[in-house]
């Protein structure tokens, strides 16, 4: 881990570090927070993956979160959206290619080579944090959008590794989705039962959640056709999954959304990750 840049923050750190990734085959960059509880005694982790044309940079400047985090001696990780930089292949859309990783695992030319977003998340940063940091191995996860997708997904695929999962504004059915058919195909080629190892619902529907799921939506979301947050409602309750999906009436896609929830967020996973 290369040290960026560091500041002091609500009486802890916020650090910048980069790496060179095995997983993508490149240099990765991830922002940290540390709360000052840090100092004394090794604390758990909650990872916040942002989504499309995002940065490390996006939560970690925007959410507001780390004032929460300090409060209960939680840490933060704000991981890069996907592999980037010289000889990483890229596409002229937004929503494909450098800013837009997915978190999935790419089978497909060209994008196989670099984009392995799932097993970044899932493995390698988990074990440098660990290696690196005073953290305790107890790891929540969350996300915005593409994030949320790639949090809710990671989480029910890894419930031994994650024990708190949310998310705000997720897509949750790419597979039935725009904002995800598209994607799907172009990193994993036509098969769609491999689609669906990164579908939130069908692996909700398959393998169902150790604990609660919580999940916010902006009822005024630009992207509410493509997020598709009422398969989710009607899974939870046809399943009887404990979790709730709450709309929140006038919100839309920003950051402002997320900053306006993120405490609800932060304290909820802290209850779960023994914090509190």
């Amino acid at each position: 881990m290369e040290l960026v840049s560091q500041s002091q923050c609500f009486g802890g750190v916020q650090a910048v570090y980069s790496h060179a990734s095995d997983a993508c085959r490149c240099k990765m960059t991830f922002g940290v927070f540390l709360p000052p509880q840090a100092r004394d005694r090794k604390v758990p982790l909650l990872v916040f993956l942002a989504g499309l044309t995002c940065t490390h940079e996006n939560a970690m400047t925007k959410a507001g979160l780390q004032n929460y985090a300090a409060k209960h001696g939680l840490a933060l990780a704000f991981p890069d959206t996907s592999p980037r930089g010289e000889g990483v292949f890229d596409d002229d859309a937004y929503d494909l290619g450098q800013g837009a990783g997915f978190y999935v695992n790419a089978t497909r030319d060209p994008w196989r080579s670099h984009f392995r977003m799932y097993d970044y998340i899932v493995d390698e940063l988990p074990a440098l944090l660990l290696k690196e940091l005073p953290l305790n191995g107890v790891f929540g996860i969350t996300g915005h959008s593409m994030g949320g997708h790639g949090a809710l997904t990671i989480a029910l695929r890894n419930p031994d590794k994650f024990r708190s999962v949310s998310a705000f504004a997720p897509i949750v059915n790419p597979t039935r989705s725009d904002w995800g058919r598209k994607q799907l195909s172009a990193y994993l080629g036509d098969d769609e039962a491999l689609w669906a190892n990164y579908d939130a619902c069908l692996l909700l529907a398959e393998h169902g959640w150790k604990g609660e799921i919580l999940i916010d939506q902006g009822s005024d979301d630009q992207f509410l056709d493509l997020l598709r947050p009422e398969s989710m409602a009607g899974l939870i309750a046809e399943t009887r999954q404990p979790g709730v999906v709450r709309m929140q009436p006038g919100y839309d896609h920003s950051y402002y959304f997320i900053a306006s929830f993120g405490e609800d967020h932060v304290n909820w996973h802290a209850e779960r990750l023994n914090v509190l």
